[in-house]
């Protein structure tokens, strides 16, 4: 919104002034929203939704490299459904890309009964929050997860992926204490702007069968909602 440089003696000159810098400044603003359905709850090369297909949705608005947002899911079998919170800033110099982001997951149907202090936190809105920066450069991309609340807090994860056309392959990578940690490989292909395939297995973990190490096959669609 540019700003004014002169005084305005008029008062409706001011006056339809400020209503079409009102109105830049509402044109500026972008808002988009997608809806989409996959055959599984893949999340960082896990299952969450034991088989089970997930139902999703997202409502971002954004205004000069900056946006904030809701997604929310179904799906999760242990926490309920969910939804996350997210707010951040990106932007393109040339081939490169960088975004900087804070995102909280809540689980609003948790059950009550939890048996595990992860559950015992899942319904409070802040209390598994991550910030999250993300590099790009042509087709290779890197991300990385820091827990600004959570538990276990010292838990971490990072993805290294490149994509060409239709394709792309993403590693992703555990950082804790524990010996849960783990590494996993996810191979997509992208029909066309609304039908994906995803491969997803984990390849490599500390200790045997702490986590899932079966093929993962993800079937998902997607679609804009028009705003």
């Amino acid at each position: 919104m540019k700003k004014l440089t002169k005084a305005i003696a008029l008062a409706g000159v001011m006056a339809a002034g400020m209503t079409a810098a009102a109105t830049t400044f509402a044109e500026e603003v972008e808002v988009s929203a997608s809806a989409a359905v996959a055959s599984m709850y893949l999340w960082r090369g896990l299952d969450l939704g034991n088989g089970a297909a997930a139902v999703s949705g997202d409502l971002t608005a954004s205004i000069a490299g900056a946006y904030a947002g809701v997604w929310t899911s179904s799906g999760d079998s242990a926490a309920g459904n969910e939804y996350d919170l997210y707010i951040g800033y990106g932007g393109e110099v040339e081939d490169f890309s960088y975004d900087l982001s804070v995102l909280t997951y809540s689980y609003p149907t948790s059950p009550d009964d939890a048996d595990t202090p992860e559950d015992e936190s899942q319904g409070n809105t802040f209390s598994l929050t991550d910030a999250i920066l993300s590099l790009g450069y042509m087709g290779a991309s890197f991300s990385y997860y820091y827990p600004l609340s959570s538990n276990p807090s010292d838990y971490s994860y990072m993805t290294l992926g490149y994509g060409y056309d239709k394709y792309s392959a993403t590693v992703g990578m555990t950082s804790s204490d524990d010996d849960t940690d783990y590494t996993h490989l996810d191979l997509s292909y992208a029909y066309n702007d609304s039908l994906a395939f995803t491969l997803s297995k984990v390849v490599d973990q500390e200790t045997d069968d702490a986590v899932d190490d079966d093929v993962k096959v993800v079937v998902s669609y997607s679609l804009p909602i028009s705003m």
